[in-house]
């Protein structure tokens, strides 16, 4: 079996023409539907833990929406990395899992405010690097939840574009921002080849577990979107094609 590596606007087809340098070796033990959810947010988490930040022991991390597909993967894997893991959500159900996957504090932001819920945890002191791809509305106090020569890894914009940096603000602290695309951290073969059997490993040897908490026909996929927007998914969500 073998998987596409790509950016996942490609998974709104049932069959499709694959440029074969994207295309990765699958291990026979992985099911097709865990492959399915791990390829690309799988993929993504590797970057972020491995390549953009290399995470390991002594580390502390925030990640924002750490209940989500990618979220899930990369609490794991910085905690086997030997990190200590701040999580952020937005529920108490979605705390339990985020303890699950490996987050040591978790934070419901709604309920309290997460800059100086982290400086309590840290000691004032800070985190080495914040998972960011929420945008504006947390972007400023992620920045104040970093210490110094801190990293700043920004992913997403869910909420929207944050405000212009500025340079003040970054000298401050000596900030090292970084805005990472997969695909460019995988645009040789070699390096998608090496990031995907990583992943693959690790979930071969359990380190990883693959969250599918949400299966959708591909018939339905504006309700995918719209459950997701809403909040109401954790993990990673699947389509399957319509029987």
């Amino acid at each position: 079996m073998v998987a596409y590596a790509n950016y996942p606007v490609s998974a709104y087809a049932e069959e499709q023409i694959l440029p074969a340098d994207r295309v990765v070796p699958v291990p026979t033990s992985i099911d097709p539907i865990i492959a399915a959810a791990a390829i690309f947010k799988g993929l993504t988490a590797e970057v972020l833990v491995r390549r953009c930040f290399k995470v390991g022991p002594g580390h502390t991390i925030l990640y924002h929406a750490a209940a989500g597909g990618v979220g899930s993967m990369v609490c794991q894997w910085a905690n086997a990395l030997g990190a200590t893991v701040i999580g952020t959500i937005s529920t108490k159900a979605k705390a339990v899992q985020a303890e699950e996957d490996g987050c040591h504090h978790v934070i419901i932001y709604r309920e309290e405010n997460f800059v100086d819920r982290v400086m309590e945890i840290t000691s004032r002191k800070g985190v080495d690097v914040v998972y960011e791809s929420i945008g504006k509305d947390t972007f400023e106090g992620s920045m104040a939840c970093l210490k110094v020569c801190g990293h700043m890894v920004v992913f997403g914009m869910a909420s929207g574009e944050h405000e212009p940096l500025r340079f003040q603000k970054v000298a401050e602290k000596g900030i090292y921002y970084t805005a990472p695309s997969i695909t460019l951290y995988t645009k040789e073969r070699h390096d998608l080849l090496a990031a995907s059997e990583e992943l693959f490993s690790n979930i071969e040897k359990g380190v990883l577990r693959v969250r599918v908490n949400h299966k959708y026909p591909l018939s339905q996929a504006a309700q995918a979107h719209s459950d997701m927007e809403s909040q109401k998914t954790t993990g990673s969500i699947v389509l399957l094609p319509d029987a």
